[in-house]
């Protein structure tokens, strides 16, 4: 599913530290309100021990805590920026003088750090922001013990655009949009243009009419004959996400200008090149997360907190960039971005078609299937039962207990009701479980969680039954019941999968891989016996796969098509493995394919005539996002294909849904899907979508 094209870029918003917009329709409330909130997130993040920085708090009025997710985006974004003003500041360190001006600074610390650290000999910082910010942050220093001994007093006296003056550290108050205001204050605060000096903007420039942020780069590569540039924004705003990013900014009543001229890391490359820079590297944020950054660093994050929000820590990082040019400095501290500029890994596969989509036609109201991390099952002819997730109900944001029924009457749908007999407290509305059906009425919920660190779900019953109702006679009546296990390991566990083998004329339910509360990634299994209920033994042979969760399960051939997934490292997998039948047991196989499958998760599988059908999901190459992968199991052979979303409300998140293939219609049910996209709202599929799956199926 590619990025829709008749969508473009149209409004955007703060990110960082405070927006600049030129002539802004920001009032000065909003202004530091987009300060304040920035600041405070990165106050969390530091409380979390994601960063080390004791100096957030003095400018924090309350603390507050954010999201894992957030905490995440602030820690590679402080990542990126550090390495680069480290790099910067130790291939000077030789200078006799050397300078930083950081661009649209609001309350940010860097100052503090790198000065407490010993970083700053010979070197003079200068911060610029609305008049409003910094005012109140020169008041803050003055005002806060730890700040003023670190930059020696209280200051010296103000002068013109001066709020703060001190021996090396100098805050001004200057509209960034008026360069010749900036040119002139920078000259009366001592900027000397022929020293080394480093330019920094952190999610500022994009604020800005284009014509005036490509003036202030010009200006920059036009008077400073030793410089480097360094640039974290926002990219890709055509696809799903991106156009979510837009719509949170466009609420604030701020413009994204950058993003519809430069979308992508090669305008932005090509931008600073035709401004004067004679070299520019760039990376989105997925790259300099996995590359960049030491594992066992990512592994001490990783252990720092529950997190369970892959998918949309992948999409932000896919969103982002951070950007650095230079003019006279040999960017010899960069080789490791230098090699990811190549345009090896972010190039979208090769399509070879597109799949129509449409709204799924329903009779009655839909509510109930705005929802993401739930399951759906075919209970019956055209009978979808979808259960647990988290979703949207009576206009707020919860965990669903509700159980929702799908009807199938000719070419529409329509909303069954579902009564549940005695609710048991074991169901409690559950995240990332599985549904499997087992016989006409009953299936088997297996595993889940209520939260990262409340996953003692456990294994239940679901049984159902025509309802008696004549009021509604395609409704039903549901009851759970709670099952015992001898291995408590099997359900508790979630972002796994359950598939039905069959091993010498016996049924067993294969249950692999997913999380935990104690593991982050499962690699084990069970065979858990159809009848006796009751794991047992199956000598499975073969090499032992990576562990992995957010995978997809599909029966075929008496075994299991594992494909995909997140594994131990949180590293996106590609693999297809099938675990195929022996005259003993199972064996493990790797399926070749041709060309290589695009590693992906969170999405949905099946199987039919032959062929695997890889649904949506999560994968590393925006602004492209997947729509349906077909393998052909015979020879390996693999197709990808778009998803025609213009008869369809956008956008579309297609990861954490569900999907049933009805093979008689040649249709696939796509039910739900969404996430919390960082800070900018959780975003749920407003109803299903039926893919027409006629030409591949047939091809």
């Amino acid at each position: 599913m590619g990025p829709r094209r008749a969508r473009a870029a149209v409004s955007g918003g703060p990110g960082g530290r405070s927006s600049w917009t030129g002539a802004s329709s920001l009032s000065p409330a909003q202004v530091q309100g987009t300060n304040d909130s920035s600041v405070a997130s990165k106050c969390s993040a530091a409380a979390r021990g994601y960063v080390q920085d004791g100096f957030l708090r003095c400018f924090v009025s309350k603390t507050r805590r954010r999201a894992p997710l957030v905490h995440r985006g602030y820690y590679v974004r402080a990542q990126a920026v550090d390495r680069c003003v480290r790099g910067f500041l130790l291939q000077s360190q030789g200078c006799p003088q050397r300078q930083i001006l950081s661009l649209g600074a609001g309350f940010d610390s860097l100052y503090f750090r790198l000065k407490t650290a010993g970083l700053l000999s010979r070197t003079v910082v200068y911060e610029v922001d609305f008049p409003s910010v910094v005012s109140r942050k020169a008041a803050l220093i003055r005002g806060t013990k730890d700040l003023a001994i670190v930059v020696g007093g209280a200051g010296g006296q103000e002068s013109g655009a001066m709020s703060f003056v001190g021996e090396d550290y100098k805050l001004l108050g200057v509209d960034l949009s008026e360069l010749s205001q900036l040119e002139k204050a920078l000259k009366e605060a001592g900027l000397d243009s022929g020293v080394p000096t480093m330019f920094l903007a952190e999610v500022v420039l994009t604020y800005m009419e284009n014509s005036r942020s490509d003036a202030l780069i010009r200006w920059a590569a036009q008077h400073f004959c030793q410089a480097q540039f360094v640039l974290y924004e926002q990219m890709h705003p055509e696809d799903p996400f991106g156009h979510i990013m837009q719509q949170h900014f466009s609420r604030l009543n701020s413009a994204l200008h950058g993003l519809a001229q430069y979308p992508d890391c090669e305008a932005q490359r090509r931008r600073f090149l035709q401004q004067g820079w004679t070299e520019c590297f760039i990376v989105d944020m997925n790259q300099f997360y996995t590359l960049c950054i030491p594992a066992e660093e990512r592994q001490r994050v990783q252990a720092l907190e529950p997190f369970d929000e892959y998918e949309e820590w992948h999409l932000k990082c896919s969103h982002y960039f951070i950007l650095v040019a230079s003019k006279g400095m040999e960017l010899t501290w960069t080789s490791v971005l230098s090699s990811l500029a190549a345009p090896a890994p972010g190039n979208a596969p090769t399509t070879t078609g597109s799949i129509r989509a449409s709204m799924c036609m329903i009779d009655s109201e839909a509510a109930g299937l705005k929802r993401f991390a739930h399951r759906s099952v075919l209970i019956g002819p055209h009978l979808v039962l979808t259960t647990g997730g988290f979703g949207e109900q009576d206009g707020r944001h919860c965990r669903l207990r509700e159980l929702h029924l799908l009807v199938r009457h000719k070419h529409s749908w329509r909303a069954g009701c579902v009564t549940v007999e005695e609710p048991s407290s074991a169901w409690g509305g559950r995240l990332y479980h599985t549904v499997t059906r087992l016989s006409e009425n009953r299936a088997l919920v297996m595993g889940g969680r209520m939260s990262p660190t409340s996953t003692v779900l456990g294994a239940l019953w679901l049984e159902f039954h025509k309802s008696s109702s004549a009021s509604d006679p395609d409704g039903i009546v549901a009851q759970f019941k709670r099952l015992q296990l001898a291995e408590d390991l099997v359900s508790q566990r979630w972002r796994h999968t359950t598939t039905e083998v069959t091993c010498q004329g016996q049924k067993y339910l294969f249950i692999y891989g997913g999380c935990s509360a104690v593991w982050p990634v499962l690699g084990d299994w069970y065979f858990l016996h159809v009848v006796e209920l009751s794991c047992t033994q199956v000598p499975v042979q073969g090499v032992v796969p990576d562990g992995r969760h957010s995978h997809s399960a599909c029966a075929w051939a008496g075994g299991a098509l594992i494909a995909g997934g997140l594994g131990a490292a949180e590293q996106l997998l590609g693999s297809v493995l099938f675990l195929r039948p022996t005259e003993s047991g199972f064996q493990w196989q790797t399926l070749e394919t041709c060309p290589p499958l695009v590693p992906r998760y969170s999405h949905t599988a099946h199987v039919h005539d032959g062929k695997l059908l890889l649904v949506g999901g999560v994968w590393l190459l925006a602004p492209s996002v997947p729509g349906v992968a077909v393998v052909d199991l015979m020879t390996g052979a693999t197709v990808e294909y778009q998803i025609d979303v213009e008869a369809v409300e956008w956008p579309l998140l297609l990861h954490n849904h569900s999907s049933i293939l009805l093979p008689e219609e040649k249709e696939l049910l796509l039910i739900g899907g969404g996430g919390n996209c960082f800070s900018f709202g959780t975003h749920l599929n407003p109803q299903p979508v039926c893919l027409d799956l006629c030409d591949i199926l047939t091809s």
